[in-house]
C-alpha cells in the first residue's frame, strides 16, 4: 500500500508539473504590433514588472453601442526592451510579442510578453484645423 501511495503522488506531481509548464511557460502565439505607445511604467507589490499600453489605429466596440480605442496591454520581462520603452513614450512602435497560456506575477500582469522592438519612430501628427 505504502508503494502504491508513493507512486500515486509521484504521478500526480508529474502532471501537475507538465501542466504548470504547459500552462505558464509554453509559446502559444507570437506576433507583432504596432502602435503608439501611451504609457509605460514599473509597478507591483511584490514582484516590480513593466507594464505598457500601445494605442492601435481603429476603434473597438465594448459594450453595444460604444465606441473605445483599440488597446494593447502587455508586459515586458527584459530590462534593455524596458529601458528603450520607457525613455520614448508618445513614439510609434512596431513591437514583437509572445503569448502564453497564464500571466507569472515575477513576469508581469499580461499574458503577452514583449520581447523586442522592431522599429521606433515619431508619431505623425495630424495638421491643426486652425492653421490657415
Amino acid at each position: 500500500m505504502k508503494k502504491f501511495l508513493i507512486r500515486f503522488f509521484l504521478i500526480i506531481l508529474v502532471i501537475g508539473a507538465g501542466w504548470f509548464a504547459w500552462h505558464f511557460y509554453w509559446v502559444f502565439g507570437e506576433g507583432v504590433k504596432a502602435g503608439q505607445l501611451n504609457n509605460f511604467n514599473k509597478k507591483g507589490y511584490i514582484f516590480k514588472t513593466y507594464e505598457g499600453k500601445l494605442i492601435q489605429v481603429g476603434f473597438q466596440g465594448g459594450a453595444p453601442g460604444s465606441v473605445q480605442s483599440n488597446e494593447f496591454r502587455f508586459s515586458v520581462a527584459s530590462e534593455s526592451v524596458a529601458s528603450q520603452l520607457m525613455s520614448n513614450s508618445g513614439k510609434e512602435f512596431e513591437l514583437h510579442y509572445k503569448e502564453y497560456m497564464g500571466a507569472l506575477p515575477w513576469r508581469g500582469t499580461s499574458v503577452f510578453i514583449v520581447d523586442s522592438v522592431l522599429s521606433m519612430h515619431d508619431a505623425k501628427t495630424l495638421p491643426s484645423p486652425y492653421t490657415p
